[in-house]
C-alpha cells in the first residue's frame, strides 16, 4: 500500500468529503454527519500516521499533506465573485470547525496534534482573517444546547417558532460558525450571556412583553437573518450588537 498516495489524495479532496453551509448546519445532522466524514478520511489519517512515524522528515509530509488540503480551498475561491467569496469562507470555516478539527483530535495518534498544529498555522497563513479554534466532536455537541441568546429564543417562542426552528438552528450557526471565528467572537458571545437573562427577565415581567418581543422581531431578528442568508455577516453581527446594547439600556436595570 502506498501510505503516501493514500494520504495525499483524501487531503487534497478533504474539503469536498463533507461540505456543510451554515444555513444548513443543525443538531440533528450534525451526529450522523461527522460520523460519514470521519470514517472517510480515517485511511488518510491511518496513512499519515504509519508515514509519520517512517519517513525522514515527518514535519514537511505532514505541511505537504495540508498545503494538499488548502490549496484546493484557494483555487476555489480564487475563481468566485467577492459576494460568493464572502459566503464560501464562513461555510469553509465552518467545515473545518465541526468536522476537520474534530476528526483530527479524535485520531489520538501521534501525528494527531502536530498536523492539528501545522494545519492551524497554515489556514491561519493563507486566510489571516480567519480564527478558528479547534474544538472536539463532543465539544461541538455540547454547544447546540447553548441558546444562542435568551432573547432571540425569547422572540422566536413569542412569534410560536419552535426551539429547533429554522430561524433559531441559522441564528446559532451563526454564532458557531461566523461569531466565533472573530478575533474577539468568543468574548463577544460570553458577553451577549451575561447580560440578556436579566434582559429578558425584565421584558417578560412587564405587561407589554408580547408587544416588545414583537418589535424586536420586526426590527432586529428578522433583519438579522436575511442578512445571514445574503451572507452579510458583518452587518448582522453590527445589527445584533445594536440590539443587544438598545435593550441594555432600556430593560437591564428595569
Amino acid at each position: 500500500m502506498n501510505h503516501y498516495l493514500t494520504a495525499m489524495e483524501i487531503m487534497t479532496g478533504l474539503f469536498e468529503t463533507q461540505q456543510v453551509s451554515l444555513a444548513s448546519f443543525n443538531r440533528k445532522d450534525y451526529a450522523p454527519a461527522f460520523e460519514a466524514f470521519y470514517m472517510q478520511v480515517l485511511p488518510a489519517f491511518d496513512s499519515i500516521e504509519e508515514l509519520y512515524k517512517t519517513v525522514g522528515e515527518p514535519q514537511e509530509m505532514l505541511s505537504n499533506m495540508v498545503d494538499a488540503a488548502i490549496s484546493k480551498v484557494q483555487e476555489k475561491m480564487g475563481a468566485l465573485s467577492k459576494r460568493k467569496q464572502n459566503q464560501e469562507m464562513i461555510d469553509k470555516n465552518l467545515q473545518l470547525a465541526v468536522f476537520i478539527y474534530p476528526a483530527i483530535l479524535r485520531y489520538k495518534g501521534e501525528s494527531s496534534q502536530p498536523l492539528l498544529e501545522i494545519f492551524k498555522a497554515k489556514w491561519k497563513e493563507a486566510f489571516p482573517q480567519s480564527n478558528v479554534t479547534p474544538a472536539s466532536f463532543d465539544e461541538i455537541q455540547q454547544g447546540f444546547h447553548r441558546k444562542f441568546c435568551y432573547i432571540s429564543t425569547a422572540v422566536c417562542e413569542n412569534t410560536g417558532l419552535a426551539d429547533d426552528c429554522y430561524e433559531l438552528n441559522l441564528l446559532r450557526n451563526y454564532r458557531d460558525g461566523y461569531m466565533a471565528s472573530l478575533p474577539d467572537g468568543e468574548d463577544l458571545i460570553r458577553r451577549y450571556y451575561d447580560v440578556s437573562p436579566t434582559i429578558v427577565k425584565h421584558i417578560s415581567a412587564r405587561d407589554d412583553a408580547s408587544a416588545i418581543y414583537s418589535r424586536i422581531w420586526e426590527e432586529y431578528l428578522q433583519p438579522c437573518i436575511r442578512l445571514i442568508e445574503d451572507g452579510k455577516n458583518e452587518e448582522c453581527c453590527q445589527l445584533y450588537q445594536d440590539m443587544v446594547n438598545t435593550l441594555k439600556d432600556a430593560y437591564f436595570f428595569a
